[in-house]
């Protein structure tokens, strides 16, 4: 593989490893899992994101993002996702109103007891 060393003016050099090193090198740079890679420098650095990154956009042409938008109720996305209203009754097209949930009924355990004597 081609890399780049710093150290001598960003000359291209290449290098070549077996496949095992190769792959450890490469797993150094990955995070295991649970951790988070923070940004403490750069123009991701918190301290000063969005100005430089509103610079970046004006240096690259690109557009500002857009905002998001505002999630959709859970009516409105099944609206979207099956083109049927959730609070209409499937029988006869009335209006459905929640009355609330049922409580759950408790869990009997059953425990077979053996005479071992």
């Amino acid at each position: 593989f081609h890399w780049k060393d710093y150290r001598h003016h960003d000359q291209r050099k290449l290098m070549t490893l077996e496949a095992g090193e190769f792959i450890r090198r490469f797993l150094v740079h990955v995070l295991p899992d649970g951790f988070h890679r923070i940004r403490h420098y750069g123009f991701l650095a918190n301290g000063c994101r969005a100005s430089r990154l509103d610079l970046c956009r004006r240096l690259l042409d690109a557009p500002a993002p857009t905002p998001p938008l505002p999630a959709a109720d859970y009516r409105e996305r099944y609206r979207q996702l099956t083109g049927r209203a959730i609070d209409r009754c499937p029988c006869c097209g009335g209006h459905m109103v929640d009355l609330g949930a049922l409580p759950r009924q408790p869990t009997i355990i059953v425990v077979a007891m053996w005479d071992s004597s």
